[in-house]
């Protein structure tokens, strides 16, 4: 089945004058990028062109993307809504993030940085101390990383490691199966939100540590 996907604009934009005085309040920062979802599209462009500020980057941002920012860029201004990409986007960069959202200006704190990392420590420690390992991979589009997947089960030493293959991953049914440990392939994201699993990149860096 073909899949079709159509992109949807807020329709509320905000006041830009406002908020390019919110952004020289609250963001002493001089050189940023700029991370929108797909609704924001037309906001974050607009938005670029009327900051006092010298934008390098402009990119979407997907649960299942991590943005390689340009060396210059000493802030992150996210356009859009939540916490979900800001605070994951602000862990993995080490950069002063903030999101912009309903014309007010919240800075990710260094304590939902540090909540993230104990996070992760401690899905490691577990990964670490386990002995069967699920794997889970996604036949969505754009998510779907099942080389890497079986790449990792064959590489994986000391431990028994299953794949979990579903279009839909679904952590209430995780309960179902004896699994000591979960290891994301997908989403790169998910593994912040839901449940105690692992993300596989994540753990491959701390690995090489």
């Amino acid at each position: 089945m073909k899949t079709v996907f159509i992109s949807a604009k807020i329709k509320k934009e905000p006041d830009y004058e406002k908020v390019r005085r919110l952004v020289n309040e609250k963001i002493p920062e001089k050189v940023l990028s700029i991370c929108y979802s797909n609704q924001f599209a037309d906001v974050a462009k607009k938005l670029g062109e009327s900051l006092d500020k010298r934008i390098v980057y402009k990119t979407q941002v997907l649960g299942c993307s991590r943005p390689k920012f340009p060396p210059e860029t000493k802030a992150i201004l996210i356009v859009g809504q939540g916490k979900f990409h800001s605070v994951s986007l602000a862990y993995e960069s080490k950069l002063p993030t903030y999101i912009l959202e309903d014309e007010t200006i919240e800075k990710i704190s260094s304590a939902d940085v540090a909540r993230m990392e104990r996070k992760e420590k401690a899905m490691y420690s577990k990964f670490l101390n386990s002995e069967k390992i699920g794997i889970l991979v996604t036949n969505k589009p754009g998510q779907q990383r099942l080389k890497s997947a079986v790449n990792f089960h064959r590489n994986l030493k000391g431990k028994k490691s299953y794949l979990f293959i579903a279009n839909d991953l679904n952590v209430g049914e995780f309960e179902n199966f004896q699994i000591d440990c979960w290891v994301n392939t997908a989403c790169p994201r998910m593994d912040l939100t839901d449940g105690d699993i692992l993300n596989l990149e994540n753990l491959q860096r701390l690995q090489k540590r």
